[in-house]
């Protein structure tokens, strides 16, 4: 388990995840170089000036005025997109698409089933189910349904959305059900008993919060809830950790760890050794990429670990504690200098005997253009995988007589490699191979004969014949070489005319690989368009380097690596202004607030989906607080400056023409308020920009709660793209 896995929750990544000069470019297209608002700019761009804003009833999540205005909007923007004559097809299509039961049932494997979650037509909040390991490798695997949350749903009349299962080992009798109302972060954690197939009575429940919680035994939890201020940090995690001991009150816990209110948050991890043997951590985050660990013995006082804030630690394999290192790093008594990038470990048993590190051993070196990625441990076997220039691979290390060893294990070429799931128990682990034009293929590993074999796959969703895929480098205006991927046909007319969506993401060390996507080929790229997928600063994809170019006050790096992949896609024929949109969610959704008032000449049209857009005041926002660390504090005078420069809310020009852009988010995302989306909207309004708005009323974070929302959100989206760079008759 990655201990960080709770902090990553946190990453405003919607898929499926910055920092600025002090001349920084503004959102004034005329004068790129000016910092200063332009000439006619709303009354929303002197707000540093004057403390008022005018549209904060607005970020009234629930309020019947902020409610009332959403939905003329949604309304409006429903009438105009589902009117389209294209509109019914593209949702069927699409629906189609979400509920086939051709898809693969991700799973993991544990205590001798494989664990899965499935949606479809009928089952729309979703079936938790388990089956043999034997049976699932067959073609029709024999389902054991363990909780239909759709009964679970009508009965306790609440829109209950599956956020997960933690089942105890070894015997996976007792698990943890994760069950969030709406889909929003803050969820309930309640007890359930396989062998009695029902919530237990009296058992663990906890109230609706966020927060995590981890087993210690079958009759202790460790457990950090956001349910009130002395527990609850500015970001709105928990702050404390209390041990919590079955057939007590959650009020009467122990408190085991406090953190600051200051701080990101503070969660409890139970980290598993091969032998049964565990060992429970807790991650104190001061920022989003600082962070404390600590060890958290049953008895006694915790110890923090002497490794490096910017660390992620990722597992404990054969008493080895790993993690990977976001700076460079030396460790107390010794000589040796381990690089930002680096994957390391430490003994933990050493470590918690004497309480200091004895030695540092080193698993992997990436080269310039490598980047590690997921981690997971199997009875034999520590599995990583590695990109090198965005393209995967796998990797197997094993720790003999205190030496790491590596060896690469075959995988298919020139594809994305993710690691689905592995097993401590067994030789077993589940790898994800996909591609822009390759469907997804679930293979087996088996990490004792360090092989894989393919066992699930996905029929082609969209007809492939003809497209290419082509990697392709552009440089950013400082010099930096810039890479992106072009999806189109092989025939294509590079004369400027081809409609073409550009999505990018930029934050976070989040990397955006290659995927397949039957949405984005039946219902654009079988249509005539083409896509591209830029891997511009802020992400993961050349290690922490990359990300840590954009952060705070360099934040500008990432916005211009785009604009230079926009200006280099015009400058090889493949389209042009008149023919290019721009698409980015959440951190993505503020660039593309940026491009959109930063560069308006470059796009048709732009997309804006659950976006950060008002960054003088998003951490005072639901989570905005703990986001400081990637794009730095509007209180600081350096870095509110800065900010006020590049806030796509406060830059708005009243004179200025703008593509029209389609804003969506979600009234149940506690995550990024929809308060930016609203107010971003209804400043265009006032000053007669074109514009769209949608917010779902259910769905968190990604603006959906099912499958039947999803494909909604999808034909909508694709509707817009094609009625501004495929132009048809709208009425149906």
């Amino acid at each position: 388990m990655r201990l960080p896995a709770t902090i990553s929750t946190l990453l405003l990544l919607l898929t499926t995840t910055a920092c600025w000069s002090a001349t920084a470019k503004s959102q004034n297209a005329i004068d790129p170089s000016a910092t200063t608002p332009p000439a006619g700019t709303e009354t929303a761009a002197t707000q540093t000036r004057s403390p008022a804003d005018s549209r904060l009833w607005l970020e009234n999540v629930e309020g019947e005025q902020a409610l009332n205005w959403v939905r003329k909007q949604n309304a409006r923007t429903s009438t105009r997109l589902q009117d389209d004559a294209r509109y019914d097809s593209l949702l069927a299509t699409a629906q189609t698409l979400y509920e086939s039961d051709d898809r693969i049932p991700y799973g993991s494997y544990y205590g001798g089933f494989v664990w899965n979650f499935w949606q479809d037509n009928t089952f729309t909040h979703g079936l938790w189910r388990r089956a043999s390991l034997t049976s699932y490798l067959t073609d029709n695997p024999e389902w054991e349904v363990i909780i239909d949350l759709d009964a679970l749903a009508e009965k306790e009349a609440i829109n209950w959305v599956w956020r997960g299962a933690d089942c105890l080992a070894p015997q996976y009798d007792r698990c943890l059900i994760t069950l969030s109302k709406g889909g929003s972060d803050a969820a309930v954690r309640r007890e359930f008993s396989l062998s009695d197939r029902q919530f237990v009575p009296d058992g663990f429940e906890t109230p609706e919060a966020k927060g995590s919680i981890a087993w210690v035994d079958e009759n202790t939890v460790l457990v950090a809830l956001a349910t009130e201020p002395a527990n609850t940090t500015n970001s709105g995690y928990p702050s404390v950790i209390y041990r919590w001991s079955r057939g007590s009150k959650l009020e009467s816990a122990e408190i085991v760890l406090e953190g600051n209110t200051t701080d990101v948050g503070l969660w409890p991890v139970r980290l598993e050794d091969h032998g049964g043997t565990v060992h429970m951590m807790a991650a104190q985050a001061q920022t989003f990429y600082e962070s404390t660990y600590w060890y958290l013995p049953s008895i006694g006082e915790p110890k923090t670990l002497p490794i490096p804030a910017k660390t992620s630690i990722e597992t404990l394999y054969q008493g080895e504690l790993v993690f990977s290192l976001a700076e460079n790093w030396q460790a107390k008594n010794t000589t040796a200098i381990h690089p930002a990038g680096a994957l390391v470990s430490i003994n933990l048993p050493d470590f918690i005997g004497t309480g200091e590190i004895s030695a540092v051993r080193t698993l992997y070196l990436p080269s310039p253009t490598e980047s590690v990625g997921s981690i997971a441990a199997t009875k034999s076997a520590l599995l990583a995988t590695v990109d090198n220039n965005v393209i995967g691979g796998l990797m197997a290390f094993d720790f003999t007589d205190g030496e790491w060893s590596k060896r690469a294990i075959p995988a298919p070429d020139n594809l994305t490699i993710s690691l689905s799931s592995a097993s401590r128990e067994e030789d077993i682990a589940f790898i994800n191979a996909e591609g822009f034009l390759t469907p997804d293929t679930l293979m087996l590993a088996d990490t004792a004969k360090m092989t894989l074999r393919s066992i699930k796959t996905i029929p082609e969703r969209f007809d492939s014949s003809g497209l290419i895929v082509e990697q392709i480098e552009t440089r950013s205006p400082d010099g930096t070489v810039i890479p992106y991927f072009v999806v189109r046909h092989k025939n294509t007319a590079l004369d400027g005319s081809t409609p073409t969506l550009l999505y990018a993401y930029g934050g976070f060390q989040v990397s955006m690989r290659p995927r397949y996507s039957g949405s984005l080929g039946k219902l654009w790229l079988e249509n005539g368009g083409a896509y591209v997928l830029a891997n511009i600063r802020g992400g993961g994809e050349f290690g922490p380097a990359w990300h840590q170019a954009g952060l705070k006050t360099q934040r500008q790096r990432i916005f211009d690596d785009l604009i230079a992949v926009a200006e280099d896609l015009s400058a090889k024929g493949l389209t042009s202004a008149e023919h290019l949109a721009v698409y980015g969610g959440s951190n993505g959704g503020l660039l593309t607030g940026v491009m959109y008032t930063q560069r308006p000449d470059l796009w048709q049209a732009v997309v804006s989906a659950v976006p950060l857009l008002d960054m003088l005041r998003y951490h005072k926002l639901l989570a905005g607080a703990s986001w400081m660390g990637e794009y730095g504090d509007p209180d600081d005078p350096i870095e509110g400056a800065f900010l006020r420069g590049i806030s796509p809310y406060h830059n708005v020009s009243a004179t200025q023409e703008y593509p029209e852009i389609f804003l969506y988010t979600s009234t149940k995302d506690d995550r990024v308020h929809p308060g930016h989306a609203r107010k971003m909207s209804h400043l265009l309004e006032t000053l007669g920009h074109d514009y769209l708005y949608f917010e779902n009323i259910d769905g968190g974070h990604a603006a959906a709660a099912n499958l039947s929302e999803y494909a909604r959100r999808d034909a909508m989206l694709y509707v817009f793209l094609m009625q501004k760079l495929m132009p048809a008759p709208a009425d149906k």
